[in-house]
């Protein structure tokens, strides 16, 4: 599709409510989409629109300045900034200035899930995935502006049989080196006893998910209550921490079912379920579909 039929289409989107499937099918037959220059012009011209989206969004505001609602909760965003907008949020624009300017990167579940499975033993990370907005220091606006070059380049490059592998390679390469100086202030800032939780708490379940699954474990070795850690996960990470355990083992389960011959039983079984039909229902409760079904798409 060449560029202005991106364009009219995502206008179309974006007057309307942005819904972009898992696989961003109705632009690219890619789980991976970047779109640069956006301008005030592509935007809605009603500013009482709400944009709701079901793909995640990091969106580069290079030049300009934009209020918005993320969720009913009030935002000024300046450039140079980042900006996070995850699946099913709600985003309402409320002012935007003329000489707005952004590049935006589209991921489907299955590329944020592989970035997760690349960068979860980095503390960072999952901090900056629940950061709305964050400040771009000027000395690293030059190496932002060429990691948009570079992800336009993997992108254009159609004939590329490893695109999607670069892609993922690229952005985790760019936030180790790069990404996450936007980020670690922050972190830094945050009271210093409960940001230890959420180090501690993670490297636990990394070591512990496929045999303990229950907070009363991890709360004890953590010498806390279970209450204290769920509240303290949630509002330092965005997840609480029965949300992270999960994530934890059915993004294990998914590796397991994609990269693997083991049968559902067996994988039950190497996760330490109870029997296969517990592993098919907390598999289903979570992603919406069955083992096997998740295996044959």
């Amino acid at each position: 599709m060449d560029r202005n039929g991106i364009s009219a289409k995502t206008d179309e989107l974006l007057k309307y409510d942005v819904r972009l499937n898992d696989r961003v099918e109705n632009i690219l037959s890619s789980d991976f989409w970047v779109l640069d220059h956006v301008g005030k012009h592509m935007l809605p011209d009603r500013h009482d629109t709400p944009l709701k989206f079901s793909a995640s969004v990091n969106v580069y505001v290079r030049r300009g300045t934009c209020i918005v609602d993320l969720d009913l909760m009030t935002y000024v965003i300046t450039a140079p900034s980042l900006v996070n907008i995850h699946k099913s949020q709600i985003l309402q624009i409320r002012e935007i200035s003329n000489d707005f300017d952004a590049s935006c990167m589209v991921m489907s579940k299955r590329f944020t899930d592989n970035l997760f499975m690349r960068m979860k033993d980095f503390h960072i990370y999952a901090f900056s995935t629940q950061q709305f907005a964050v400040k771009i220091p000027d000395h690293l606006v030059q190496s932002f502006n060429r990691h948009i070059e570079l992800m336009l380049d993997i992108s254009n490059d159609t004939a590329n049989p490893y695109a999607y592998q670069a892609q993922v390679l690229a952005i985790s390469s760019f936030f180790y080196h790069t990404g996450h100086k936007c980020y670690s202030p922050l972190a830094e800032k945050l009271p210093k006893g409960n940001n230890r939780i959420p180090d501690r708490f993670i490297s636990l379940v990394q070591h512990n998910y496929k045999e303990q699954r229950f907070l009363d474990f991890y709360a004890q070795q953590m010498g806390i209550t279970t209450k204290h850690l769920s509240r303290t996960m949630k509002t330092l990470t965005g997840f609480t921490a029965v949300e992270w355990i999960e994530r934890y083992v059915i993004l294990e389960a998914k590796v397991l079912l994609k990269s693997t011959n083991l049968s559902v039983q067996q994988i039950s079984d190497k996760l330490n379920f109870p029997s296969q039909s517990f592993f098919g229902k907390y598999f289903k409760k979570v992603v919406g579909m069955s083992p096997k079904e998740f295996r044959n798409t």
